[in-house]
């Protein structure tokens, strides 16, 4: 057991990944003598050189058309993408190439590509340095989606990653960067499908990915000390949903929350409500809750940023009025 910050499990992962597989590559603007932008490549290409971690040019669409391109070929290219925001750049190769190749190709081919995007706001970065655009890949067939919020599952969901034969969407939250957790060295093998409970309890069930799962743990603290137990299930994995993991909790507890940085409408939040609402309709106590941003780009001033985002005494507030609330 060992006590370490998600950049630096990210950077050991990394390393793992080049040092076992010589197909591994990583590519991306300044990943190279600078180390990224947040410093998660930092060191690497002293260790493995310039042909395995490319330094490229500013032009994400380029960096992800060569990845494409590299990964059917049969490389594992890793791209990082400084802010999710520039990966709008790049959403002709990797919505109209790389989801659809494997199809296309009639399943002669894959697409073993991973695409790191550091994404989430509060952190004053602004509105167009702080989104995550996780619903745009969900509603894209042939893309999977991993947003992980625990320190061992930046490591273990991007080992899965980078063995998986299709390409898959690594969100990656700023403020993860520097979040320390104790990780186990025996902890057991973790699939991209699979949802993961940090908390039991049978009151109600609180869903949450990336960094909104830290405060909605730290929200079921507080609502504990009230009498209130909440089962809290980070989602983890965006596309595919477990929802067998997510319907059992719900069918227990009877109450469901679910909070989501991401603006409101047409998120990730409505699609899991209305999932849940169909297979589990029977077994609510109360109407299906959504906590999530407004529909409003994402502050710049930091006081502003975090009105407009949920955090654990929201995500209490909430919770505490569904428990109030009867179907």
């Amino acid at each position: 057991m060992k006590t370490i910050t998600a950049a630096a499990i990210l950077r050991e992962t990394l390393a793992a990944e080049l040092t076992a597989d010589p197909t591994v590559m990583l590519m991306g603007e300044d990943i190279g003598v600078y180390g990224g932008a947040f410093g998660i490549t930092r060191g690497l290409l002293d260790r493995f050189g310039p042909q395995r971690v490319i330094e490229t040019p500013i032009s994400e669409n380029g960096v992800v058309g060569m990845a494409i391109g590299a990964a059917i070929s049969g490389c594992r290219p890793i791209v990082e993408i400084m802010f999710a925001d520039f990966v709008t750049l790049a959403m002709d190769p990797l919505v109209n190439q790389a989801a659809k190749l494997r199809y296309i190709l009639g399943r002669q081919a894959s697409c073993p590509l991973v695409v790191r995007l550091v994404a989430g706001g509060g952190r004053g970065y602004g509105p167009t340095h702080s989104q995550g655009f996780a619903a745009w890949f969900v509603h894209t067939p042939g893309l999977k989606v991993v947003a992980p919020s625990s320190i061992a599952d930046h490591a273990d969901l991007l080992h899965a990653a980078v063995q998986d034969p299709n390409p898959v969407v690594f969100l990656e939250h700023k403020r993860l960067y520097g979040w320390r957790e104790p990780v186990p060295a025996d902890r057991p093998v973790v699939g991209l499908e699979t949802a993961r409970t940090v908390n039991r309890g049978h009151d109600l069930t609180i869903l949450a990915w990336s960094w909104m799962a830290v405060e909605a743990a730290i929200a079921a603290e507080r609502l504990a000390a009230d009498g209130i137990t909440a089962e809290v299930i980070d989602v983890r994995c965006l596309q595919p949903l477990d929802m067998a993991t997510i319907n059992e909790s719900v069918q227990q507890t009877g109450r469901v929350l679910i909070v989501d940085e991401a603006p409101r409408s047409a998120g990730i939040a409505a699609e899991i409500g209305c999932r849940v609402f169909e297979a589990s309709h029977e077994y609510l106590e109360a109407p299906i809750r959504r906590l999530t941003a407004p529909d409003i780009p994402v502050p710049a001033s930091p006081p502003m940023e975090q009105l407009t985002l949920p955090d654990a005494t929201t995500i209490a507030h909430a919770a505490m009025g569904l428990m109030e609330t009867l179907q």
